[in-house]
């Protein structure tokens, strides 16, 4: 295969294509330092707290692996959502991708079911109330609303029963989902290939020899960036694990370092912070059940995406300005909702929460709109210098 100059291989991947391989490399932290943490964690209502208490000050370097799992969770998210980010703007979900984006997103549903349970398992102040809070929106569909939620949590209170569910749950069921869903993800992508910050189709373009003429080997173009994106991750990973670990607050609560105490409620009750934007979108709402369909229908509306844009072209690169508006508008509302989330509500946080929820659902509807006819850039036919 042609050795391409280096600006050509700066147009097939950027700084935006670390973040897949790095989601992979956390999959893996977190199964490794799970499994080290379940052969000390016990189930148990009444023992629970103790064993996580006992893992971090007993257990020869427990400490370090709960922290490497803890700071892991919060890693996966930010990896995810950067992953996302890229997708947006280089137009990963659209044609021949969907069904990638969609493996993806099912991804991202079972990522945030497996942080959930597995955030009840410490057994803490705001475990327990934040499941509390989390099952009890369940309640607010109309029929079915009883009946789930009691089967989610096992018992009428959440309980042992509660627990040990979601520990299993955690630990054996959705791990497996997740990896299922991981294995289908990168065979569908196999299938059709990377997509480029040119959003240019390669395999369009073969040699005599069926080899996509701008394609490159995977070693060691993209085995060495990876490396490189590894080691500088792992440079972060490991700052914020042994100097910061409890993130001021936003990564562990304080309050989840007390017992959980069903007679006493914490004075301000928050979701981790990688759920706190779909949390201001359900608080912006007043009623209870329309605010749980405005939660689940951002969620949802993200695997729409291959449908409500309608441009042909991918990349940012070659977009209109009205589009690059759209995606900056979107980052913004994304980042101040998950700001907002974490704040006590107060009317004027509710206000801004409700202005954001409008622009947060607005991008998907604009988008929808003024893709039909967007007026874009010449794409090349080819990926050259």
């Amino acid at each position: 295969m042609n050795i391409l100059p280096n600006t050509t291989h700066q147009r097939i991947f950027n700084f935006w294509y670390f973040f897949g391989s790095l989601a992979l490399l956390v999959l893996v932290i977190q199964i490794v330092s799970g499994i080290f943490l379940t052969m000390h964690y016990k189930p148990d209502g009444a023992l629970a707290f103790a064993s996580v208490e006992y893992i971090m000050r007993d257990v020869p370097y427990g400490w370090l692996i709960r922290y490497i799992h803890s700071t892991g969770a919060t890693a996966f998210f930010v990896v995810v959502y950067l992953h996302m980010f890229r997708g947006l703007m280089y137009g990963s979900f659209k044609k021949p991708r969907e069904l990638v984006w969609l493996f993806g997103m099912f991804i991202y549903l079972a990522l945030m079911a497996e942080a959930f349970m597995g955030y009840l398992l410490p057994w803490g102040q705001m475990s327990y109330w934040g499941a509390q809070v989390i099952i009890s929106l369940f309640g607010a569909l109309p029929i079915i609303g009883d009946p789930l939620t009691l089967w989610i949590r096992g018992d009428y209170v959440i309980s042992d029963a509660t627990l040990n569910r979601f520990f299993a749950l955690h630990v054996i069921a959705l791990p497996i989902v997740l990896l299922g869903l991981v294995v289908a993800h990168i065979i569908a992508l196999h299938e059709v290939g990377s997509n480029n910050p040119e959003g240019i189709e390669i395999k369009k373009n073969k040699d005599a020899n069926g080899i996509p003429l701008d394609g490159i080997p995977f070693h060691p173009y993209y085995s060495v960036k990876d490396i490189v994106g590894v080691i500088v991750f792992l440079m972060f990973f490991a700052a914020v694990l042994f100097f910061a670990p409890e993130g001021g607050g936003y990564l562990l609560e304080y309050a989840n370092f007390t017992p959980a105490d069903p007679l006493k409620t914490p004075e301000h009750i928050a979701p981790v912070w990688y759920f706190t934007p779909f949390y201001a979108i359900l608080r912006a709402v007043p009623d209870k059940l329309l605010g749980v369909i405005a939660m689940g229908a951002a969620i949802v509306v993200l695997f729409l995406l291959p449908w409500l844009d309608n441009c042909k072209v991918k990349s940012i690169r070659y977009r209109s300005g009205m589009f690059k508006l759209l995606l900056a508008a979107f980052v913004i509302s994304f980042v101040a909702l998950g700001w907002l989330g974490m704040q006590p509500a107060t009317p004027g946080k509710t206000l801004a929460a409700q202005i954001f929820s409008i622009i947060y659902f607005g991008f998907f509807v604009a988008l929808y709109i003024t893709s039909k006819n967007e007026k874009t850039k010449p794409v090349p036919e080819r990926i050259t210098k």
